[in-house]
């Protein structure tokens, strides 16, 4: 209680008055140099001596000296109002070159499989001391509880529509196509809507019993049941299986984009009507003013509109 009493009696201002006093050895120096009147000094200078219990600054001849306990405190005091100014100077400003802030972000796999590389390339790039940690949007992930408890900064995915408790940012849209191998029978021979849901479909394993993706959720809202053949939790695999199988992926025009010219694929455009696949980042109030959060936002942001690709041709297969 002792140590609780003293420090409701000191204040940040109280100790800047000390060291400024004790250097300058004079009140009237000291009040010059802190834009104050001199009584006010002189009034702050009274309440430090009855904090020591010591005088601090006393007469000598014509000048002001500091007693031994004042030039003990000078070092302290300076180094208390050097560390006051590096923490709130750090949260008002983020220096990317020396800073050691660790980046904590969640994401999904089944963006723009170049989008993560590069985000984390970027961030390296410039600032080279910044720990990364990338976390799963999974079942066991309860992304608005972790963004709350700041054990995330960002979190990076698509929804239909996204929580209006959090901030958020649009990062891109994209069209909803199918990747298929390039010997599937729909290349040549084309599909209506009912051949489409009748046809074998990958689909990503949900994230809990009974969940559905944003693809289901709108095949649902028409009326509508695609025959789900297979699931991966591992969307990046998920290309190589489509390239030596009859199953359809549907999913984003960007991510299937990547594959084109590394597998023997196709890109075919969907029967069925879909809205387009919005992306987005999402933080929470607690870090929204944080300037190293400001900065990955902007990173995020600056790596998603690079990777934007103009509108390619898609086969549209005529049934």
């Amino acid at each position: 209680m002792k140590y609780v009493s003293m420090f409701d009696k000191i204040d940040l201002h109280l100790i800047r008055v000390l060291y400024t006093v004790l250097t300058e050895r004079s009140v009237s120096r000291a009040a010059v140099r802190l834009g104050m009147y001199q009584p006010a000094v002189s009034a702050c200078l009274k309440r430090l001596r009855a904090l020591a219990g010591d005088p601090l600054l006393v007469r000598s001849g014509a000048t002001m000296v500091p007693t031994e306990a004042g030039l003990r405190m000078i070092d302290p005091a300076a180094d208390i109002l050097r560390s006051a100014e590096v923490l709130f100077s750090d949260a008002r400003s983020f220096d990317p070159s020396t800073a050691r802030h660790t980046f904590s972000l969640a994401a999904s796999d089944y963006l723009d499989p170049q989008f993560l590389p590069q985000l984390v390339a970027q961030i390296k790039s410039h600032a080279p001391l910044c720990p990364i940690d990338i976390h799963p949007l999974s079942a066991e992930s309860d992304y608005r509880h972790h963004l709350a408890q700041g054990d995330y900064e960002v979190v990076i995915g698509n929804w239909p529509l996204p929580p209006d408790d959090l901030h958020l940012g649009r990062l891109f849209g994209d069209e909803v196509v199918c990747l298929v191998s390039s010997q599937h029978p729909a290349v040549r021979r084309g599909w209506d809507v009912e051949a489409w849901l009748a046809a074998e479909h990958i689909a990503p394993t949900p994230t809990h019993p009974g969940a559905r993706g944003v693809i289901d959720d709108h095949l649902v809202s028409q009326g509508l049941e695609r025959n789900i053949t297979a699931r991966c939790p591992h969307f990046g695999l998920i290309p190589a299986m489509v390239a030596s199988s009859l199953l359809v992926l549907t999913t984003g025009r960007q991510y299937c984009e990547r594959f084109v010219n590394d597998l023997p694929v196709k890109i075919l455009r969907c029967p069925v009507p879909f809205p387009r696949l919005m992306y987005y980042q999402l933080w929470h109030e607690r870090t929204h003013a944080s300037s190293a959060g400001r900065w990955l936002r902007e990173q995020i942001k600056s790596v998603a509109a690079s990777l934007k690709r103009p509108e390619p041709e898609v086969l549209a297969p005529t049934a």
